[in-house]
């Protein structure tokens, strides 16, 4: 070609049609189907076959699936050009914008070919003698879309209505019609001038941005503000949330092309398939004598014209015949390959229930036995972790707990946190009510004595941290601490403290006093009121109100949780990310900039497993979905692939914000799992066994016996210099939660 032209792909979508291997973390373009490439590899590669290779290529895709753009790539010369990130999908529209406006700055008002990442198309030399009969008319400024002449009534493609043919088979475009029923497919079939839509795109940069200005200034002002924001490195172009966040999502289609004038249509010389269907993939792959398309370990008689997929199992097919079959870890699909583009309906289905199978794919390394870690937890828990705490992070001299511990097991002397004494209590109580014959009371009578002769404040709240000598170094009365305080308390009463109901009956006191907002629902950061509001406070306050519900009986404390749920159903859960929101302002609507987007995974799975046990104690059984959606989005997008550990913090888009992995997530994910394996739903069985397995290949297996390594960075190395007291209660309560959940299926099984 005469012509140069710059190529951006997009690999944006997630092609929910191709479910249950197709899934919102490894969306179908890069999945090979055929057997030489994922979907993407090969759209780069057929774009490199013009040109003489010269010319640059750039991919626009989610920054969540930046290690999968890479090792796609990495074997591709892009010629100048990179992949750019987007933070959050913001549909095509966004994207041609985006590639006109790199384009411009630095290439000039050159041709701009936008191709999608996941369409089977014949071959490369087809294509681009297609791409160049378009060339004329966009190099004159047209905007040129490409069609192909149809073979059968499609209902799942768009189509485009084209004047009869100009010189050198380019058509002006009528009008752009939507996916029709199957009495208007034939039709269009019939008259012999409608097109099947391929969404690919040719033009020249400055028409595009004309197109832009005149009608959606707004998306092309946004696009141009983030692109002037975007920071570009080794690893390509990162395009900023905050910049790109409020960019108007619409396609290109709807802002661009069904209302500009000059737009163009070159007839594809080339085969085409969207992929878009387990039919399309039987239409397009290599079957076998009998029609099969057979894929993996499947064993098929008297079968049939079906395509058949599996992975990791044996698949047994007898006397099928036009059936889609496709099993996966964790889920199977079976339809009519005729209705196999209605498996939308299902994923929709499974996303209303919050089911995880719709967005994460699993591990293959999954552990199927159940109970398979149950000896090496004991022997942690009861051998080695419990003793040491026990002795070396008692303060025998100045009373209270240690802070933290060194790798060599002794003392680290830090200022003590309330929140980190009560949890010692607390850790203490459940390892003596799960059986544990070491001195538990003696340590939860030493801890309440400790925190109540030197933290109280003078309202009769509790201190936020006291010096190593008990003295008081920060006087705050902080909601958090109070939530700690309680949860120790409420446990240290079903131990039989003596002193535990009374401190606690004050503790209630002075957090209805002072910490209880009395302008809207929810509790106060502090006493004082300052500061950005949080929801985690207020699901430590959850968790301490069902605990004192356990220990006493009595309803008021289930009164006190349903205020706390109230808000997490209002408040504090994004039903469109299914995430939980960290910081807000006042009136409880998200905090403005970064810390409104923050989620942390962690927090996901601590609330999962409280509206579970929530639902169990109330009857408010919809909770589960809400659970098992908090669940699935930490799990979808919220882990590091590499470790398979849930970071410290993600957008809620699922952008890294902080990528370090401590240790107490990887307790709480236990935690919810077994929880929503008690509930009715998947069989969690594996999922709880592989998350222990992680906790102790990464934190405890690395550290000295009975210790942790708490922060790991995203490569998997030790970040830890000490070990924090604070997270023995999260690894007591989850491994003891471990046990029971083995011990009570073993019985069952008996």
């Amino acid at each position: 070609m005469a012509d140069r032209i710059i190529s951006f792909v997009m690999s944006g979508g997630v092609g929910s049609r191709l479910w249950p291997l197709s899934r919102e973390d490894n969306p179908k373009q890069f999945h090979d189907f055929s057997g030489d490439g994922s979907m993407l590899a090969k759209t780069l590669r057929r774009l490199k076959a013009g040109g003489s290779g010269e010319w640059p290529v750039y991919t626009i895709a989610s920054e969540r699936h930046a290690g999968r753009v890479h090792a796609d790539i990495a074997a591709v010369e892009l010629s100048g050009g990179r992949p750019v990130f987007e933070p959050v999908g913001r549909n095509t529209a966004a994207a041609v914008a985006l590639a006109t406006l790199l384009t411009l700055s630095e290439h000039g008002d050159e041709l701009v070919l936008v191709v999608p990442s996941d369409h089977e198309i014949s071959t490369d030399k087809q294509f681009w003698e297609t791409i160049e009969k378009g060339a004329a008319a966009a190099r004159a400024g047209s905007l040129v879309v490409f069609g192909i002449r149809p073979s059968q009534p499609e209902t799942g493609y768009g189509y485009i209505e084209a004047d009869a043919a100009l010189s050198g088979g380019v058509r002006k475009v009528r009008r752009f019609v939507e996916k029709p029923d199957i009495e208007r497919a034939r039709q269009y079939l019939a008259a012999g001038n409608f097109f099947w839509n391929a969404g690919i795109f040719l033009f020249r940069a400055s028409a595009m941005r004309a197109a832009f200005l005149a009608h959606q200034p707004e998306i092309w002002a946004g696009v141009e503000k983030a692109v002037a924001a975007a920071r570009t490195d080794l690893l390509g172009t990162f395009i900023p949330l905050e910049a790109y966040q409020d960019v108007p999502s619409n396609s290109v289609d709807y802002a661009i092309m069904e209302n500009a004038a000059d737009i163009a249509m070159a007839e594809a010389s080339f085969r085409w398939n969207d992929l878009g269907s387990w039919q399309s993939l039987l239409d397009v792959g290599g079957a076998d004598e009998d029609g099969n398309v057979i894929i993996g370990d499947v064993v098929a008689i008297d079968t049939r014209h079906s395509y058949l997929r599996s992975q990791g199992r044996l698949l047994s097919v007898i006397g099928m015949k036009d059936v889609a079959i496709v099993a996966t870890a964790d889920a199977t699909f079976v339809a009519p390959v005729a209705e196999s583009q209605n498996v939308k309906k299902i994923v929709e289905q499974l996303e209303k229930n919050g089911r995880l199978e719709t967005r994460f794919t699993p591990s293959h390394d999954r552990v199927l036995e159940s109970g398979a870690h149950r000896r090496r937890v004991g022997h942690w828990l009861f051998d080695e972790t419990l003793p040491l705490w026990s002795t070396a992070g008692v303060d025998q001299v100045n009373g209270g707990f240690f802070e933290a511990l060194g790798f060599d097991g002794r003392p680290v002397l830090k200022p003590k946190r309330m929140r980190t004494m009560a949890r010692q209590i607390y850790a203490f109580a459940v390892a003596k009510e799960r059986g544990w014959t070491g001195p538990a009371e003696d340590i939860i009578a030493h801890g309440i004595d400790f925190i109540a002769r030197n933290g109280r404040s003078e309202r009769g709240g509790w201190v936020r941290v006291l010096g190593v000598d008990g003295s008081v170094a920060d006087p705050v009365e902080d909601a958090y601490d109070h939530a700690c305080v309680l949860l120790a308390l409420a446990h240290a009463k079903k131990c039989g403290n003596p002193r535990a109901g009374d401190l606690g009956a004050e503790t209630f006191e002075f957090l209805d006093a002072h910490l209880e907002d009395e302008r809207l629902t929810g509790f106060l950061e502090t006493a004082s009121g300052e500061g950005l509001r949080r929801s985690n406070p207020h699901m430590h306050l959850l968790e301490a109100f069902l605990a004192w519900y356990d220990a006493t009986g009595e309803r008021v404390h289930l009164r006190r949780a349903s205020r706390i749920i109230d808000l997490f159903r209002n408040r504090f859960f994004d039903a469109d990310t299914w995430t939980l929101g960290e910081y807000f302002a006042d009136d409880w609507s998200p905090a403005a900039g970064p810390e409104g987007q923050r989620t942390e995974p962690g927090h996901h799975f601590e609330w999962a497993s409280l509206l579970v046990d929530f639902a169990a104690k109330t009857g408010q059984a919809d909770l589960v979905q809400f659970a098992r959606k908090l669940y699935a989005s930490a799990v979808a997008s919220g882990l590091n692939r590499a470790t398979g550990l849930a970071y410290g913090a993600v957008s809620r888009h699922g952008i890294p914000l902080d990528p370090v992995s401590r240790s107490w997530p990887q307790a709480e994910v236990i935690k919810a799992a077994i929880a929503l394996d008690s509930a009715t739903g998947p069989d969690l069985k594996p999922e709880i066994e592989a998350r222990v397995g992680r906790l102790f290949r990464w934190h405890i297996d690395p550290a000295p016996t009975g210790l942790w390594i708490d922060r790991i960075d995203e490569n998997g190395r030790s970040l830890a210099n000490e070990v924090p007291a604070s997270i023995f209660y999260h690894l007591v309560f989850a491994l003891a939660r471990y046990l029971d959940w083995t011990e009570a299926a073993a019985g069952t099984n008996a």
